[in-house]
């Protein structure tokens, strides 16, 4: 266990966002549509998600039980800064996407692991929350044009938008409710 998460402060975090993403997607559709536009290929995004990412990932090398891999343990913490920083360097195309994709890839390991052993049923939402999160996100980090299709589906109507949006913030707030209720 890295992250000492319970199942109910996992749920808080999902619930959280869900409902924060899909709220500003119903109250402000023109708004969002336009920042989740410029998303894919921003320079900028791209920096600051890759450089979460690479963080996170150099804590977890640096902290985690490794086992009889033990012994890579230095080599990988060499080897991480010099991809990170060959990334920034090489990779132009949908960076904030990728990165994007390697957080969720992050973000679905303390999801599960909140919620392993729990006997409750209601956890199935928080482990299907973090299998979309690793399904999105694997397919985010090979496949990046994806979202920007992804976008321009759901974007193609205000009507898509919010409606998008509102199946996001009812998710998370039964999320929410489970980890208020029941967790």
């Amino acid at each position: 266990m890295i992250y000492h998460l319970s199942l109910q402060t996992a749920g808080y975090i999902a619930g959280i966002f869900l409902s924060l993403l899909g709220l500003s997607g119903m109250v402000r559709p023109g708004a969002s549509q336009a920042l989740a536009r410029t998303l894919p290929r921003s320079r900028v995004a791209g920096f600051v998600l890759l450089t979460i990412a690479f963080f996170w990932s150099f804590w977890l090398l640096a902290t985690m039980e490794m086992g009889e891999f033990s012994g890579f343990r230095k080599p990988l913490l060499f080897i991480l800064p010099v991809g990170f920083l060959l990334v920034l360097r090489f990779v132009d195309e949908f960076l904030a996407v990728r990165s994007l994709g390697i957080l969720f890839l992050l973000a679905a390991e303390p999801l599960l692991d909140a919620a392993f052993f729990r006997t409750e049923s209601t956890k199935l939402l928080v482990t299907v929350f973090a299998y979309l999160l690793i399904v999105i996100g694997l397919f985010w980090v090979t496949m990046p044009y994806l979202l920007r299709d992804q976008i321009n589906w759901s974007a193609r109507s205000n009507g898509r938008w919010r409606f998008t949006h509102s199946l996001v913030f009812l998710y998370g707030a039964a999320i929410l409710a489970c980890a208020v209720t029941r967790y």
